[in-house]
Order: structure tokens, then C-alpha cells, then sequence
């Protein structure tokens, strides 16, 4: 029998890794009493090994901070991750460390096993003090479900949400010759989305058996491929987290298989990945279209990257998207500041695969086309800089009125 991926699911229709239990519970972190879920909980009996990535901002909230030194910990095993929406849990000096740490110990003791065995995340508004007497009982609540093994997983889905319109999730199964395996994902993201990853949060299981440094190498390809491909408003947040569970359910030992198995479960990682990645800008605050930037010829991956930032973050740009504008000169310009040695003249730009310029030569004739495609909902904007062979893709948004008018007060 050969390797391969039996099936992918990108819709809320997740097949979850066996020996996976999640809850969502609302515990009203906000002050709102509005009933949305914001605590949430994965649970695994089994012990697992761990891999994950965190953004790169050097102001890291207290639930970054924490997990980052759980991992570097030798040998770390775990049990479950306890997340909460509401409150970022950052820049809420040593009350914000005890009031994570503590998050964990009820968690654990909930579930009995170990505090350093739970992984904590945190998202929502930065410098508020925790609620911690509403946390608490939330994360009772919400460990109660997960002991009973109830279907929680949508709700899980739907305690991490903040901004975000809808849930995000995805999961693929593999057939190996020595039994299924099952990968799932979740996300939750919306604004504040620029790599390193951003206010986002991820969350990976599998039931395969994995040990940590193979865990480490997929989740470092795949988070470098699909979440750090995308940004929507170019602003890096303090508590980006993307966390990888195995519990090793199945019975099936990727240590041990052979390197087709390897790489077909390294390859569903990966799609797994990229589609929560483009479910994430998609559903970018107040969006109304997904951009897919695709940047050939540059000198170097780092200078095709810088390229499709720039075009990307620029406010002159997204706006001409939202106005389904095809104002290729401020593409241009964008790339010109981008500053990698980019000459005009030999610069090629496409909207799908309709030219809008050749070697530096505009070609109008075709602007209605432009038009049209720039109009539609998603659409790809190709650029050859005809200055090397290495390339990159970028995903990204417009800028809407709703955005500005959402994000300018509390």
C-alpha cells in the first residue's frame, strides 16, 4: 500500500485527530454580557510533543513569553492548550506573567495533570488587567466539557474569534501502510495581520506519533510558506502564535515511516496551512477583496518579498483596490521604494494574465480588461522584475471605509 492523502476538508466540516477533545465556553472577559464564547480548551489524555512559532515583535505578550520557555524546556511533553479572546494579556507587566501562569495551573488542575503540560494563548485588547475571577470560572467550565468528551470543537473555533466574521478550519487524512492519520487545524486572525504571522492565533493536532525536531521542521516550513505570506494592514501584533500538538493516537510513528510518508504528511501540513492562511486574509477586518501578489525575476527571495510587502501595505494601493481602480502606477511606485535596484525599463506588470506593462511600456488598450478584473472579488497581480530567477507570493487586501471606521476608536 502506498502513502498518500486520502482526503482534504477545507470547510467546517473538520475530521478531527483521534484522542483530541476541544470546548468554547463564554465567560464574559469583555464586561459585555453579550454570550459570545471566549474561552477555549484542547485536551488530549495521551501526552504530546509540541512544536510552535511566535511573532517576532519585541514586545511580546505574557502568554508568548511563556510558551516560548515551556518549549525550550528539554524534552517537553503537554496535555492541552486553554485560550481566551477578550484580552491580549500584553503589556500588563508581572500581574500579566501570574495571571498567565495561573491560567495554566487551573487548567492543569481541572484536567489533572501538570501545569507546565498546558500551553496558553491570549487575544484582544492590549494593556487591560486580566478578569481573572471570570477566566477562572470560564476555564472550569470549558475543562468540564473537554472531560466529558463533548463535541466542542466548532465552539473552540468560536471562543478565539475577535474581529473576525466566521470560524476558519481545515484538515486533511492520510492513508499509510501502517494506519490513518489525521491532521486538523484552526485560526483565528483578522487585523493586525503582518509576518512575522500577527494577532493571530493557530492551532494544529495530529494523531500521528511525532517527535519534536520533526514537528519543529514541518511547522517551520509550512507557518514560512503559507502565514508569513500574508499581511492585511502591516501592522505586527504582540501575540502571534501558531501551536502544533501530537498525541500519537493512531499508532503510527512518523519517526519510523518511510519518506514518502514523511512527505506526504510534511505536504498536508503545508496545505493545511496555506488554506488557513488565505481563510485569514479573506476574512481580513472590513475586506471586501483578496489580493494574490505574485513577484518573479528578483535578485534575491528577501528582495521579491520586500517587493510584494511594499505594493502590499501601501495605503495608496489598497485603497485603489477597493475602488477596483487598476492604478498600476502606484504598484509601480511601491516597488520603486521597495529600493532593491528595481530599473523601470525592464519591469513587466499583469493584472491575471492581461498586461498592463512591458519592459516599462504601458500598454492602455488593455485598461477595460484591468478594470474588470480588479472589480472582481479575488483576483492575481503578477510582476517580473527581470533582475534574477527567485520569486515570492504575497496574499493581501484592500482598505475600505468600514476598516478606518472600525479600527478608529475602542
Amino acid at each position: 500500500m502506498r502513502t498518500a492523502i486520502k482526503y482534504f476538508v477545507d470547510c467546517d466540516g473538520v475530521t478531527e485527530p483521534r484522542g483530541f477533545f476541544a470546548s468554547g465556553v463564554a465567560s464574559n472577559i469583555m464586561g459585555k454580557n453579550n454570550g459570545k464564547l471566549d474561552i477555549g480548551v484542547i485536551y488530549s489524555k495521551r501526552s504530546c510533543t509540541a512544536a510552535g512559532t511566535f511573532t517576532t515583535n519585541d514586545v511580546k505578550a505574557a502568554p508568548v513569553r511563556y510558551c516560548m520557555e515551556l518549549m525550550n524546556e528539554p524534552s517537553p511533553v503537554f496535555h492541552g492548550i486553554v485560550a481566551n479572546s477578550g484580552n491580549a494579556n500584553a503589556c500588563t507587566g508581572k500581574q500579566g506573567d501570574l495571571d498567565c501562569s495561573r491560567m495554566a495551573s487551573e487548567t492543569a488542575r481541572h484536567l489533572k495533570v501538570k501545569p507546565h503540560q498546558v500551553l496558553v494563548c491570549s487575544t484582544g485588547r492590549i494593556g487591560v488587567p486580566m478578569p481573572m475571577s471570570r477566566i477562572t470560572a470560564g476555564i472550569a467550565h470549558a475543562c468540564q466539557d473537554t472531560i466529558e468528551e463533548l463535541d466542542g470543537g466548532k465552539a473552540f473555533q468560536e471562543a478565539i474569534l475577535t474581529s473576525d466574521t466566521r470560524t476558519k478550519s481545515c484538515s486533511a487524512v492520510i492513508e499509510t501502510p501502517s494506519g490513518k492519520i489525521t491532521i486538523g487545524g484552526t485560526v483565528k486572525g483578522a487585523g493586525m495581520i503582518q509576518p512575522n504571522m500577527a494577532t493571530m492565533l493557530a492551532f494544529l493536532t495530529t494523531d500521528s506519533g511525532v517527535s519534536p525536531t520533526y514537528l519543529k521542521k514541518c511547522l517551520s516550513i509550512a507557518v514560512d510558506k503559507s502565514f508569513n505570506r500574508m499581511t492585511i494592514d502591516g501592522d505586527m501584533s504582540t501575540n502571534d502564535s501558531v501551536l502544533f500538538l501530537a498525541n500519537g493516537f493512531s499508532g503510527v510513528d512518523l519517526d519510523k515511516e518511510s519518506s514518502e510518508t514523511k512527505s506526504a504528511f510534511e505536504k498536508a501540513v503545508c496545505q493545511i496551512c496555506t488554506t488557513l492562511a488565505r481563510k485569514c486574509v479573506t476574512d481580513g477586518e472590513k475586506v471586501t477583496k483578496f489580493v494574490e501578489l505574485q513577484i518573479n525575476g528578483a535578485s534575491s527571495q528577501e528582495d521579491a518579498e520586500k517587493v510584494g510587502r511594499c505594493v502590499a501595505n501601501s495605503l495608496l494601493v489598497k485603497s485603489s483596490w477597493y475602488g477596483s481602480d487598476p492604478n498600476w502606477g502606484r504598484i509601480v511606485d511601491a516597488a520603486g521604494y521597495a529600493q532593491v535596484g528595481m530599473d523601470f525599463d525592464q519591469f513587466d506588470l499583469s493584472y491575471e494574465n492581461v498586461p498592463a506593462v512591458e519592459k516599462g511600456k504601458p500598454l492602455p488598450m488593455n485598461k477595460a480588461k484591468w478594470k474588470e478584473i480588479v472589480s472582481q472579488k479575488s483576483f492575481i497581480i503578477k510582476m517580473n522584475l527581470n533582475m534574477g530567477n527567485k520569486s515570492a507570493v504575497i496574499w493581501s487586501n484592500d482598505l475600505s471605509e468600514e476598516y478606518v471606521n472600525y479600527n478608529k476608536s475602542e
